[in-house]
């Protein structure tokens, strides 16, 4: 099965105003900060202006959140995204009713991880039926997922299966860098053995399409190599940029798309930061989360590519540490959503 297209960009209305996307935010672990987060950014005053947000999970548990944080807010269960109205101060939810009134914050808990999968599950069905034209999701936690019987290992790989595509990709954007990874949650060994031309070229042009669709139509993209100063022409390695990498980067040139390298992975960064480079291409999970996550985690924002609705999250875990104090910070959020509403389609007319 081929990757499932990306939407094309949101339309305008008659009256030249863009067309808002419905936007499913799933609360993620409820023993996290996922539920501390989401009511900030909903009730931020740009998000209103750029999508209409619905969250997927517990109303009781973001009343729980909202009282932390001391917010005035109404937390309204909804049946379904059409049912929703938009006003300041509102939240509204599909309610899913998973989670017991005591459950602990900050606490590892198999009722919250199968909750945070059922969250995801619903919003997937909702995409696929065109009902919300986006996902952003707050952070789950691996570990409860598992423990609640559900063996992914993460959002991005999840989300694959739950809406039948094969072969996505996992970018990460920050104001100084993003990153796009050829492979991402398998470990060291498996990811070189898994790398070949056809995947890197496909996971370029992933990125590339998605960098287009942010507002960049000629993206120069960055792409790393595997080994040590991108192997130094043999010295380190077994050859692995020529038989891997450099095959999909003379495809890609052929068809236009500006992919240079390989790149030596300690400069490309670097480069990328003062504005060599639109994109990076990492071939690994570490290569490429390292970087990033000292270049700007707080404000990061991870992005699925090649579903049938674009898929952004936080850049961050459940930080099971703060959970349940108040303390927080919903930045990334809101820049999730920002990047969700930019990237995706526009809702069906009528």
């Amino acid at each position: 099965m081929n990757a499932a297209p990306t939407a094309a960009p949101a339309e305008q209305t008659a009256s030249g105003a863009r067309a808002l996307p419905v936007i499913a935010v799933t609360m993620g672990d409820g023993a996290g900060i996922g539920p501390e987060v989401i009511v900030p950014a909903l009730l931020h005053p740009d998000t209103l202006r750029r999508c209409r947000p619905v969250v997927v999970g517990d109303a009781e548990r973001l009343r729980r959140a909202a009282g932390i944080l001391g917010v005035a807010c109404e937390i309204v269960p909804v049946e379904s995204p059409a049912q929703a109205e938009f006003t300041p101060g509102r939240v509204n939810i599909v309610d899913l009713g998973l989670l017991p009134a005591d459950l602990p914050w900050g606490e590892l808990s198999a009722v919250a991880g199968d909750a945070a999968y059922q969250y995801v599950r619903v919003a997937a069905d909702l995409a696929l039926r065109g009902e919300v034209q986006g996902i952003c999701t707050a952070p789950l936690n691996k570990e409860a997922l598992h423990a609640g019987g559900h063996l992914f290992p993460g959002h991005t790989e999840l989300l694959a299966h739950l809406t039948g595509v094969e072969e996505v990709s996992m970018m990460l954007s920050t104001p100084k860098v993003k990153v796009i990874h050829v492979t991402t949650h398998i470990g060291l060994i498996d990811a070189v053995n898994r790398i070949e031309p056809g995947l890197v070229e496909r996971t370029v042009r992933r990125g590339h399409e998605a960098m287009v669709r942010a507002g960049v139509p000629n993206p120069v993209i960055g792409v790393c190599g595997i080994n040590p100063h991108a192997g130094e022409n043999g010295l380190f390695g077994y050859g692995e940029e020529e038989t891997k990498i450099v095959p999909a980067l003379e495809a890609l040139r052929a068809d236009a798309i500006d992919a240079r390298g390989p790149l030596p992975a300690d400069t490309a960064f670097f480069l990328a930061s003062r504005g060599d480079y639109d994109l990076i291409v990492a071939m690994y999970h570490d290569q490429g989360h390292g970087p990033v996550k000292v270049l700007g985690i707080e404000t990061g924002v991870n992005l699925t590519v090649g579903l049938p609705v674009i898929r952004t999250s936080v850049d961050h875990g459940t930080a099971f540490d703060i959970a349940g104090t108040g303390r927080a910070e919903a930045g990334s959020m809101v820049e999730a959503l920002r990047q969700a509403a930019e990237m995706s389609a526009a809702p069906p007319a009528g």
